[in-house]
């Protein structure tokens, strides 16, 4: 069962790797790498190429819940849209992190960032900026600014970034990513689009010499869910779920 499927209309965990060297991009080695994948996990059989050098495998998107999978020149990359269980998604995570060294020759050293993503996309026709002040408010030093007569927010994305340890080498950051032009607040013509709050854990440089990827991906997966479950969910997701339901 997946406790934040109810707190939004989709819900994805993500993860990405970015190396310092550039990736192995032989064909044989692209595709055995995609094969092993396959292997684990059967309906992942959409293989393509983008702009040439990024490789994809992904399962059916029509179904609303799928895995996916990519290698760019210098990053490889894990998703899972709407899973059934947090465990599902980061079981794939941890395969992809666990054939990388074999794979893809990516060493603990190679590491220039890894992070571990939550997504909770809002479906929404209207202006989300406007949306987020209503549901969030704004920074009290701006509450003014908020209030000034005739003003339109057309530029309201919340970003707040902070470390965890003395390096700042682990960093989590919080951020909404809105969807909503100038161009559709003067015409007054919106689409049902996606806004999107993510809470991203990142690790970077190389790997501690007592680290795998995979015992990182638990390390990034605890920031994440802490923040979220006692951060997130009572003051951003539902304060969003309930003013979009009052629209």
């Amino acid at each position: 069962m997946n406790p934040y499927s109810s707190l939004s209309d989709d819900f994805y965990i993500n993860l990405n790797l970015s190396t310092e060297m550039d990736l192995p991009s032989s064909r044989e080695t692209v595709l055995h790498y995609f094969e092993q994948i396959q292997k684990q996990y059967p309906q992942m059989r959409n293989f393509y190429a983008r702009d040439k050098n990024d490789f994809i495998l992904e399962e059916d998107k029509d179904r609303g819940a799928y895995r996916w999978c990519s290698i760019e020149p210098r990053r490889i990359c894990s998703g899972q849209v709407n899973p059934q269980s947090v465990q599902e998604a980061l079981e794939q995570h941890r395969l992809t992190l666990e054939l990388a060294p074999y794979a893809l020759s990516v060493s603990p050293l190679d590491c220039e960032a890894m992070d571990l993503l939550m997504g909770f996309d809002f479906s929404y026709r209207g202006n989300h900026n406007q949306l987020i002040a209503e549901a969030l408010g704004v920074c009290p030093a701006l509450e003014r600014m908020a209030t000034i007569p005739g003003a339109t927010i057309i530029n309201n994305e919340p970003s707040f970034t902070f470390a965890l340890d003395d390096e700042c080498r682990i960093q989590c950051r919080f951020n909404i990513e809105a969807r909503t032009n100038a161009y559709q607040i003067r015409t007054n013509e919106f689409q049902e689009e996606q806004l999107s709050v993510y809470v991203t854990a990142r690790q970077y440089g190389s790997l501690p010499p007592n680290q795998t990827y995979a015992s990182m991906l638990d390390k990034l997966w605890d920031v994440c869910r802490d923040v979220v479950d006692n951060y997130v969910i009572d003051s951003v997701l539902q304060p969003l779920a309930r003013t979009i339901a009052m629209d």
